[in-house]
């Protein structure tokens, strides 16, 4: 079944869009693409009970840490070119400081798509803080994960407890190859 009024996207146009930062949310079925505080808030909630509930170890993580960027929902695609985003909220002992939104650009081998939600765990007052600070703070490949992409939870051990920044990466959807949060940028949004 075809609308005569939604306009049929290709592949290339998809990515283009998704490596210009344009419409991603819209063209990928993103439901985090509202600019409602209040929606982002709601599924950040949902994000964390789903979170709590199926990997219980992110539970004391949360209460360890300074500070939280939640990303409830990012889509990413590509066919060699490829792109993610997604918005979220930054929350400071159980309370919203600020909204961001994460990009990501990548050339090479992949091909797909999925949709996952991904949470930060700012381990130290001076991670939050540089995270804060930054105009555009890109993860690196030093941060370590608590749960992996696969979905199996890990064990936060005294090792694990000194990075200054800790990710959560669960809930996927779609399948692709070759994801990581490395190079994935975050900028402050208001919503």
């Amino acid at each position: 079944m075809t609308h005569q009024n939604s306009p049929r996207l290709s592949r290339r146009a998809f990515t283009l869009s998704a490596l210009t930062g344009l419409t991603v949310t819209a063209a990928c079925g993103n439901g985090v693409g509202s600019n409602g505080a209040n929606q982002i808030d709601a599924r950040v909630n949902a994000t964390l009970n789903e979170m709590y509930s199926v990997y219980p170890n992110t539970v004391s993580l949360s209460e360890k840490a300074s500070g939280m960027l939640v990303m409830p929902l990012v889509t990413e695609a590509g066919f060699w070119l490829g792109g993610a985003y997604g918005r979220g909220a930054l929350r400071v002992n159980g309370v919203t400081l600020d909204y961001y939104s994460t990009a990501k650009a990548s050339a090479g081998l992949q091909i797909g798509a999925q949709q996952y939600a991904h949470v930060l765990f700012f381990m130290t007052e001076d991670a939050l803080s540089d995270f804060r600070r930054s105009s555009g703070w890109a993860a690196g490949g030093d941060i370590e994960y608590v749960v992996r992409d696969q979905g199996d939870s890990v064990a936060a051990d005294t090792t694990t407890l000194r990075s200054p920044v800790l990710a959560a990466v669960f809930g996927r959807a779609g399948l692709r190859i070759g994801a990581t949060l490395e190079g994935t940028k975050y900028t402050r949004i208001i919503p």
